[in-house]
């Protein structure tokens, strides 16, 4: 049985306590949106459903979960947040061009906006389930999971305002009610950015502990389990030791991996790397959000899909990206010896390309793309040419091809959005090793180095790209992880904050945004010549973080304070 987010059983429930309510005093009806706290408090099925609800999170005040709900991140969103780094543009802006453009602002966020509140309202329902848990009837073993399993929600939060804002207010396991004293300091005093860290990492370390390593029994697939929540441990000990962090190490961070990989429970996917995004419960998944036909998510293939089959373009691919995969015999199209021929720029490319990106002449369902001009029937001479690719491309990564474009509605978003994976858990522990030992040395207690530890990614089934040669230095080490990182984990929300903790974001993110023209010759070939894809791209110092939204810093009476440069 799934973890399957449903709101028909929630629904169900609050109808079956307003009836009741009603039968006893017609003067003292129920609210039809909540469930009465008192019976949180008593019931513990009702207890066990709110503390599974957590997992989806509040939606509050913009499009984002629109029928869907967000949970951690943005995920499947008709804008995902790929198209807020140098991954893709949003085809219909949805304010991603603000941030694309540096134009956010405190009074200014777009979705961007929900992260904060969204966030705290988690942590404090973390924090009331936590406080009422120990009067409840459960056994002590159950007690103990579901302790742990609410403080990985409460530390999965933690991490996302982390990795977005910097220091956080640390609320301990307060939870704040509106009769409190809201001018008590403490409730909007930012920690350092060490002790935000350290903090969630305890929470993590804890509740690992606490939780089972497998998803069986009353334990239902999608919950959190010991390797979740020692995966987003290594994951934010690798932010810790990051440059613009710094308030770790990176031995921490092999540590941290390390405990991960000790698990012997997870490995890379032997399915292809197209099809992971498509297959729910993989031996490489650590931590999912799994959908059902009843709880179906945004339908990327009519969202994102080419325009001449009646398609959106919706999240669409940069040529900054496309450009960034290597040839598949490892060498960058850069190199004079890669074999990269510009009239034919999308041959033997690295095999995750093509898994990823839909470009002029890939084949996609029953015919071939085509993004030129004059006449293609996904460029701007095809159908409802509103919705062509601005760039030249379109996304492919997570689609299924099974599902329909048109008139898709109760029938597509069944794939799962992965939180987390063993690929990684790899990656992360390749970059610290390799940054505190070197590409060759295992470090003590492990048994990968970081080039085998790349290598085993690499060498997935479908990918099969040449393996990194021993002999590298820490330098050329560190660009291959970054190039790993950049192609294996492309639309996977690791972009955005890659280049801010590596501190290159400054780079990277003034850049132009690029696309590409292809022209259809007299003779049959293509022709090929760059564009701005999106103008006025601008990244500045400030925004390595995101501003605290001004809502927030009014609502505490100037207490809150804001990110510099805001």
């Amino acid at each position: 049985m799934k973890l399957q987010y449903r709101k028909q059983l929630y629904t169900a429930i609050l109808g079956v306590m307003c009836m009741t309510a009603c039968k006893k005093d017609f003067l003292n009806v129920q609210p039809t949106d909540r469930i009465a706290t008192s019976a949180i408090e008593t019931d513990t099925a009702i207890f066990e459903a709110y503390v599974t609800n957590r997992y989806i999170g509040a939606k509050l005040q913009d499009k984002e979960g629109e029928g869907t709900n967000p949970g951690f991140g943005r995920g499947f969103e008709y804008s995902m947040w790929s198209s807020v780094t140098d991954e893709s543009i949003y085809n219909n802006d949805d304010a991603t061009w603000l941030v694309q453009r540096g134009q956010l602002a405190p009074e200014n966020l777009g979705g961007a906006g929900v992260l904060w509140g969204r966030s705290y309202r988690s942590i404090r329902e973390c924090n009331y389930a936590l406080s009422i848990l120990p009067k409840l009837p459960f056994s002590a073993a159950h007690k103990t999971r579901i302790e742990g399993e609410l403080r990985f929600i409460r530390a999965f939060r933690y991490h996302d305002l982390i990795r977005n804002y910097g220091r956080v207010v640390l609320m301990g396991d307060k939870v704040v009610n509106l009769q409190d004293n809201l001018q008590d300091p403490a409730l909007f005093t930012r920690a350092t950015l060490k002790e935000s860290i350290d903090y969630a990492v305890s929470e993590l370390t804890d509740a690992a502990t606490k939780l089972p390593l497998n998803n069986d029994g009353s334990w239902l697939l999608g919950r959190a389990t010991k390797g979740a929540a020692l995966a987003l441990k290594s994951r934010l000990t690798l932010y810790a030791a990051s440059p613009l962090y710094n308030v770790g190490t990176w031995a921490d961070a092999v540590t941290a991996a390390q405990e991960v990989i000790s698990l012997n429970k997870y490995g890379i996917y032997g399915g292809g790397y197209a099809n992971l995004f498509l297959t729910n419960e993989t031996n490489e998944a650590i931590f999912e959000r799994l959908y059902t036909k009843n709880d179906n998510h945004v339908h990327l293939e009519i969202a994102n899909g080419p325009n001449g089959y009646g398609g959106w373009a919706g999240n669409t691919p940069l040529q900054n990206l496309v450009d960034d995969y290597e040839m598949d015999n490892g060498k960058p199209i850069t190199d004079p010896t890669s074999g990269y021929d510009p009239t034919h720029p999308y041959d033997n490319r690295d095999p995750r390309f093509t898994a990823t990106v839909l470009y002029n002449g890939a084949p996609y369902r029953e015919r071939s793309i085509e993004a030129f001009i004059p006449g293609g029937k996904d460029s701007r001479d095809g159908n409802e040419n509103w919705n062509t690719t601005k760039t030249g491309y379109y996304l492919k990564k997570f689609m299924n091809d099974a599902y329909p474009l048109q008139n898709p509605w109760g029938n597509a978003g069944f794939q799962p959005w992965i939180y987390m994976r063993y690929a990684e858990v790899l990656l992360n522990f390749a970059e610290a090793a390799n940054e505190a030992y070197g590409a060759d040395v295992v470090p003590v207690g492990a048994t990968l180095s970081a080039r085998s530890a790349i290598n085993i990614v690499r060498s997935r089934a479908g990918v099969n790209m040449p393996p990194l040669a021993p002999g590298l230095n820490k330098s050329q080490m560190q660009d291959a992880v970054r190039y790993e990182r950049r192609v294996e984990l492309a639309f996977e929300e690791h972009r955005f904050y890659d280049v801010r903790r590596w501190k290159i974001a400054d780079v990277t993110e003034n850049k132009p945004a690029g696309g590409v023209i292809i022209t259809k010759n007299a003779n049959g070939s293509f022709s090929y010549a760059p564009k701005v894809a999106l103008d006025g791209r601008s990244f500045l110092t400030k925004h390595y973080w995101l501003p605290i939204p001004r809502t927030e810093i009014q609502a505490s009476n100037g207490q809150l304070q804001q990110n510099d440069g805001y």
